[in-house]
């Protein structure tokens, strides 16, 4: 029985191995985003459920109560089978986690499991009491989240080791190119649009390349560099005018080179964890595009924030002669506009959608945002304006395209020229797509992460709707001690524009409820559903044609199949 009970033992084990190893992944191996999910509902399900205490309960009977130990083995062996068999279904239902392929996720998976077979062997060669040998497995089950929790942490100086290795061979590289001019992107939010946009933007002047998707991580940043699409682009650019030259000019003189340009986006958890990607690659360009309580949990304070996300640690990496262009909506922004006093007033420059709350270089005006697109009036400073109409959706992502539109102005395109390469814009570039599902419906889907500010942006976006308007989403996380205050702001908002609010998570449901219900919603009208399937089918009972879906932040992950 012993020898069926460790087979079952050991699938059962694994298969929990591999969910820990993705979901350290899934936290990018940062012990307080990781602790930060044991604060949600989910998180805390893994720790306290029926399953656990059961096991934990045979654990104690076999220590302490000998005289109806052979029945616990029986319960023991019956509750590893039938994991066995929720492991097979969940196996042929394609729905075991299991982490993405890299080298660290299979050496961790190899420590792991080498772990646990000479474990299973210790017991099979030198413990002969069956009794014993379960308990032993037992515990080892009860801890097999500290155990691998252990085996990534007692395992992580030697990753810290190889990444330096691939940083320092990164900055080593990338200090060959003297020519190169690298853009840096920070910020809370709006990071990856205005990347895309600027990208799109220059490229069709200067060589451009610019980091991938999401990848904003030092590693990511890294290994873009050292690889043989970087060496490509390199090898492709004729860069005879040093940038440095170009920047140093005047203000009024008109940019004009030839150099390469790589426009990096930046993302951090930790205070100086942007000043590492400045000391690898060396900006001359900084844009920030906005700050908020994103991520305050993980940062600690909003003084950590700000000198990382909030561009601090940016802007003092720039050169005398470099740029720092802000987001003059955002207070925080304007704040780290005055405190960059090391440099000169015509290396800083600001835009903003309304040029009556700050004296901005850049602004918007007789702003239309549609279901399809948006236009606008751009002006700067010297009077030039230009008429843009792009396929972007709501008017958040204006303020990203006017960053981007700034910085090409800055670097010697005109607006001719600009709103020219704008045509090539698509809303697969902004994070925000508007698709058409099933009866026709406007499914609007913002589903890779949420943020505040874009939860909110996106709830004015899905305002402009004519017919029945709902959200989906879960609550936003490490946000800190503002959790509560900010999920009942959105709340509130959701209360004036939404007819249904459809909460995919627990954590935070009741004060998105009493925001919402403060706002005019009725209480039956939001609502909590976890399962896929439970939500499309409300959803196909309330919306007809015409109607709008917003998709935001991490929904189920098969519910916009269902969907479309």
């Amino acid at each position: 029985m012993f020898i069926f009970l460790s087979i079952l033992w050991f699938f059962r084990t694994s298969k929990h191995i591999l969910f820990w190893i993705y979901l350290w992944q899934l936290k990018e191996y940062h012990i307080g985003r990781f602790l930060d999910h044991f604060e949600t509902h989910k998180g805390k399900k893994l720790i306290f459920n029926l399953l656990l205490a059961v096991k934990i309960i045979l654990a104690a009977i076999f220590l302490f109560n000998g005289k109806i130990l052979p029945y616990s083995l029986y319960i023991l062996f019956l509750l590893y089978f039938a994991e066995f068999i929720f492991l097979l279904k969940a196996i042929f239902a394609n729905a075991v986690k299991t982490p993405k392929t890299t080298f660290k996720t299979l050496f961790l998976m190899a420590a792991s499991i080498g772990v646990t077979i000479l474990f299973l062997l210790f017991i099979a060669l030198r413990v002969k009491d069956i009794i014993l040998a379960s308990t032993l497995l037992l515990v080892f089950d009860i801890l097999t989240p500290i155990i691998v929790s252990l085996v990534v942490l007692l395992l992580q100086p030697f990753f810290v080791f190889l990444r330096n290795r691939v940083l320092a061979k990164a900055k080593k590289k990338i200090q060959g190119f003297k020519k190169l001019t690298v853009i840096g992107i920070t910020g809370s939010y709006g990071k990856t649009s205005t990347k895309e946009f600027l990208t799109a933007i220059i490229s069709k002047k200067f060589k451009t390349i610019s980091t991938k998707n999401h990848q904003n991580s030092e590693i990511g940043i890294a290994k873009l560099i050292l690889s043989n699409e970087f060496d490509k682009f390199i090898s492709e650019t004729r860069a005879p005018e040093h940038i440095e030259n170009v920047l140093g000019a005047r203000p009024s003189t008109k940019i004009n080179f030839s150099a390469p340009v790589f426009v990096v986006e930046m993302g951090s958890y930790n205070k100086g964890g942007i000043k590492l990607l400045c000391e690898m690659v060396n900006p001359k360009i900084a844009v920030v595009t906005g700050v908020n309580e994103q991520h305050l949990a993980l940062f600690g304070s909003l003084e950590n924030l700000l000198s990382a996300e909030g561009g601090g640690e940016l802007a003092v990496s720039l050169p005398e002669n470099g740029l720092l262009v802000l987001n003059g909506d955002n207070k925080y922004c304007l704040d780290l506009y005055k405190k960059a006093n090391y440099l000169v007033e015509e290396r800083k420059k600001i835009y903003s959608l309304n040029k009556d709350k700050i004296n901005s270089d850049i602004w918007t005006e007789d702003i239309i945002v549609t279901e399809d697109y948006v236009s606008f009036l751009t002006v700067d400073k010297s009077g030039e304006l230009a008429n843009f109409k792009v396929n972007i959706l709501g008017r958040h992502n204006i303020q990203n395209l006017l960053a981007a539109i700034l910085v090409a102005k800055e670097m010697g395109m005109s607006f001719e020229k600009i709103t020219e390469a704008c045509n090539n814009i698509h809303q697969e570039q902004t994070g925000i797509t508007l698709k058409k599902g099933q009866r026709n419906i406007n499914i609007i889907d913002s589903s890779y992460s949420s943020n505040p500010d874009g939860v909110l942006a996106d709830l004015d976006y899905l305002s402009v709707f004519k017919g029945k308007k709902i959200i989906v989403m879960p609550c936003l996380i490490e946000l800190g001690e503002k959790s509560k205050e900010i999920h009942k702001k959105i709340g509130e908002k959701i209360g004036k524009i939404c007819d249904i609010c459809i909460m995919t998570t627990k954590d935070k449901f009741d004060d998105v409820k009493t925001g919402a219900v403060e706002s005019g919603m009725k209480e039956k009208n939001i609502v909590l559903y976890e399962n896929s399937k439970d939500i499309h089918t409300m959803l196909m009972l309330f919306c007809r044609e015409g109607d709008a879906v917003l998709l935001e932040g991490r929904v189920p992950a098969n519910l916009i199949k269902m969907l479309i």
